[in-house]
């Protein structure tokens, strides 16, 4: 089964915090238990593109499961995305199992806002 699509803005010199929770069956469907998975997720000005833009994973503490909720948080520090001098990219976000089998459950684009109060 294909990931589903998120479009994501980032606001620049603001925390950026997105949650998703990933259910499974018919609405409103039931938790998927992230209990003993990690994740990762990058940030690329395109698909080819060979250099990262932003890299969070559950190892960083830039992505947060919540076990048996489904629960997955994106976290990004106001400081960091202050800095952001990019204002668009492509995405995807990859659940990895205690089995090692990866599941690609988001992609989409994201886009930078760019901040005024300084």
């Amino acid at each position: 089964m294909a990931g589903f699509k998120l479009n994501l803005r980032i606001d620049q010199g603001a925390t950026f915090n997105q949650l998703a929770t990933w259910r499974t069956g018919k609405r409103p469907g039931v938790p998927v238990d992230l209990t003993g998975c990690t994740a990762r997720m990058q940030i690329r000005e395109k698909l080819a593109a060979p250099s990262v833009l932003v890299d969070l994973t559950t190892e960083n503490g830039g992505i947060l499961l919540g076990g048996s909720t489904g629960a997955i948080t994106m976290r990004i520090e106001a400081a960091v995305t202050a800095a952001y001098a990019w204002r668009s990219g492509i995405y995807d976000l990859e659940i990895i199992f205690a089995d090692d089998t990866v599941r690609r459950l988001m992609h989409g684009s994201v886009s930078v806002s760019p901040e005024v109060t300084r």
